[in-house]
């Protein structure tokens, strides 16, 4: 799939308003008919239908439901709208195609007034269904005609989709930047302007540690395991990695966390000062630096051992971090949650209060299994959750993602939402001068070779705030945090995720699609 591909059939992409014009007002000198539905895989049984209302007129509009009223099933749909929209078009029997906003076709068939509205013949069995009785006493009141178009073997997207999700990953991203006119020298541009903004980083530092073993065997008397043990691996992780994801790609970095007085603490600051991070470290004594260890034999994580103390910083640290965020010049302010004592109801207030005016707020909320809330930041410019964190802060495990993230903004009141659904990729959303107010796209994931997962979302933060300050596109950003979020799926431990991997990925996808030598 190429640009000459969207170029070829955009045409066939009308509004219902510039469609009128073209099909003039009922009753008309050429017949026109109209078909309706999600078409999320196009499958023979769509073809017949098309086909047939084809020869009953002269002018054929395939309308489509819009992607936030598709309620099949929890990640529906699995095809874009504006990329169903030219699926559609390339047919030639397709004269026009409509993406109708609405939840049922019935105010575009009252606007449009088609000579002829089609249904399946499925719909017939057994008789009307309500919503098709509706259409049908709709049309017929303007003095319109419905037809059922036959059908020999019923097919269903959904049971096809259920048996071999779609893989058009490629397909979906060419189709989003082609309709955000964006190319992929857009992409690597965006890139190259990330370099030089300040970032103040305030969150909980992490010590991940890898313990590697071999099993040796297990007790007779009791369910245990035997180890030998081979070796540790510790790496910088939570708040702390964020800094180094936006260290690497050349953003100047202050970061304010809390640490105890330990030999973990020591390592967090020499590593971070050595990678040219402003490393602000509050030492308190009365608690450990978070430590998550993970027994690991033979690529098998056995057990993970945490040592941490989550109790809520005291009132003296509180104003210290609220002093050093009030007075660090910075182009936008991080919070980086993950409830080990900075982040709680009372805290996340006065330190929201303490950012400076006309700074770029940011916030991740990585908490579903404590007690943290991703809704409690407030207006901020960009919020990055998992959708178990979103669901578990709305106690909402039924909606579809597209519902869910809707919700999600509505409550908190962010400016950018990127919601991560794991190897699913990511669902983006923002408020948009569109009809229905909102603008909403997913991209599905890019990682080849998943090595270790944990970490990925602090990549997509981190690069997505610096493309959003780079380039102020939440397209590009959400792209290029996703392809960061890929790249560092491919590393063991928390690696920091270098612009040239990222280059990497653009170049390695671009040629994939076709579009690079």
């Amino acid at each position: 799939m190429t640009t000459e591909f969207f170029e070829k059939y955009s045409f066939k992409l009308r509004d219902r308003e510039d469609l009128k014009k073209v099909i003039g007002g009922f009753p008309r000198e050429k017949k026109v008919i109209m078909c309706h539905g999600v078409f999320d895989v196009v499958h023979p049984g769509h073809v017949r239908h098309l086909a047939y209302a084809k020869t009953k007129a002269d002018i054929l509009i395939a309308s489509i439901t819009a992607d936030k009223h598709i309620k099949k099933g929890t990640y529906r749909p699995h095809v874009p709208e504006r990329l169903r929209a030219l699926n559609i078009a390339a047919f030639e029997m397709v004269d026009y195609v409509i993406i109708d906003h609405n939840a049922k076709p019935l105010e575009n068939i009252n606007y449009l007034q088609p000579d002829y509205f089609a249904k399946g013949f499925e719909y017939m069995g057994g008789g009307l269904p309500p919503a098709t009785q509706e259409e049908a006493d709709l049309v017929e009141g303007y003095g319109g005609e419905m037809i059922f178009t036959p059908g020999d073997v019923v097919y269903s997207s959904s049971k096809l989709i259920d048996l071999a999700p779609p893989a058009l990953q490629i397909e979906k991203l060419l189709s989003l930047m082609h309709s955000n006119g964006l190319s992929f020298d857009d992409l690597r541009k965006a890139v190259d302007q990330m370099k030089g903004f300040k970032v103040h980083v305030l969150g909980d530092t992490i010590v991940d540690s890898y313990t590697r073993t071999s099993l040796i065997g297990g007790q007779t008397k009791t369910p245990t395991f035997s180890v030998r043990y081979l070796g540790q691996d510790d790496y910088i992780g939570g708040a702390g990695i964020v800094c180094q994801h936006m260290r690497a790609a050349g953003a100047e970095v202050v970061f304010s966390t809390v640490l105890g007085k330990d030999r973990y603490a020591d390592f967090v600051v020499k590593g971070l000062t050595e990678a040219g991070i402003d490393c602000k470290a509050i030492i308190d004594q009365t608690r450990p630096t978070t430590n998550k260890n993970a027994i690991i034999a033979s690529g098998y994580r056995l057990l993970k051992v945490d040592t941490l103390d989550n109790r809520s910083i005291s009132d003296t640290i509180l104003e210290e971090l609220s002093e050093t965020l009030k007075n660090t010049k910075s182009d936008a302010v991080v919070f980086s949650d993950f409830r080990h004592g900075i982040f709680n109801q009372l805290t996340v207030p006065v330190l929201t209060d303490a950012i400076p005016a006309d700074v770029y707020k940011v916030a991740d909320s990585q908490v579903a299994s404590r007690w943290g809330n991703i809704t409690e930041f407030k207006d901020f410019d960009l919020i990055t959750p998992n959708e178990r964190e979103a669901r578990f802060a709305l106690a909402d495990q039924d909606s579809t993602v597209g519902s869910l993230a809707g919700s999600l903004m509505g409550e908190t009141g962010c400016r950018l939402l990127i919601l991560k659904l794991g190897d699913r990729g990511v669902f983006a959303t923002f408020p948009s001068s569109e009809e229905d107010g909102v603008t909403y796209f997913s991209i599905d994931s890019f990682a080849r070779t998943v090595v270790d997962a944990v970490g990925a979302g602090d990549a997509l933060l981190a690069y997505a705030t610096l493309s959003m300050l780079a380039t102020k596109n939440a397209v590009i950003a959400a792209i290029l945090g996703s392809f960061a979020a890929a790249c560092e799926c491919e590393y063991d431990g928390n690696i920091p995720v270098k612009p040239a991997d990222v280059l990497s990925r653009i170049n390695q996808i671009e040629k994939t699609a076709g579009y690079g030598a």
